[in-house]
């Protein structure tokens, strides 16, 4: 009995270690989307999903991402065959906008722990949404309002300068993120997933204490979301 007892309690403990190196294996897998390799204008459509941007451009690392339509390319106008009014973007030369009210990107997938990017909206107040199903179904994880961000005039010119950090973390499984804006007058950059800070330049002290407040704000909605439900 003590033998049995013994085996047993290791094939549990055995299973439960197995858990969580899986579950942080999950957590730790952080992707970041710099939309370079993507020409200028675009379509993303599934450059990351192992097939072709709108134009044949890729196809790029295959995470299993993909955009709706309105979800465009576009590059810095200082760069070669770049008509972009921006500058200072984490990763140059090209970031992801769009000329609808919103769109949507699919990782069916999902991705937990946390989402973050780099974001520029010179005129307009605009927000970005997490879902836990495809194409902003299921249950709103998270609600991250983005504040109008002043311009500094490009590197060396581009209204849209510089792109400030941006994130939040959030329980459960993602598989699907709105963003929404006023169509042409936001730009976002590194993309990541797994992560409420983006990867790319480490942020100044104040710049983060200001992103860990924006993400505060976004899950303190959730939690008041998820309450009243």
């Amino acid at each position: 009995m003590i033998k049995s007892s013994t085996n047993r309690t290791t094939a549990v403990c055995r299973v439960a270690l197995l858990t969580a190196l899986a579950s942080a294996s999950l957590s730790a897998q952080i992707t970041t989307l710099t939309f370079e390799g993507l020409g200028n204008l675009e379509p993303v459509l599934n450059f990351y999903n192992g097939g072709l941007g709108g134009s044949g451009s890729g196809p790029g690392v295959n995470y299993g991402v993909s955009f709706s339509p309105d979800a465009l390319a576009i590059i810095d106008s200082d760069a070669p065959g770049g008509t972009g009014n921006f500058g200072g973007e984490p990763s140059p030369s090209t970031v992801l906008f769009f000329l609808a009210s919103s769109a949507v990107m699919n990782y069916p997938t999902g991705f937990d722990t946390g989402f973050s990017f780099y974001y520029s909206s010179v005129f307009n107040p605009v927000s970005v949404s997490v879902y836990d199903g495809i194409n902003k179904t299921g249950n709103l994880l998270a609600t991250i309002p983005l504040a109008v961000t002043s311009s500094d005039g490009g590197d060396p010119s581009g209204s849209f300068s510089p792109f400030f950090p941006v994130g939040v973390s959030f329980s459960g499984t993602a598989r699907s993120v709105d963003f929404g804006g006023a169509a042409n007058q936001v730009g976002f950059d590194n993309i990541t997933f797994g992560s409420a800070v983006p990867t790319g330049v480490v942020p100044e002290p104040s710049t983060y204490a200001a992103l860990v407040a924006v993400a505060a704000i976004g899950g303190h909605q959730w939690y008041r979301r998820r309450k009243a439900a």
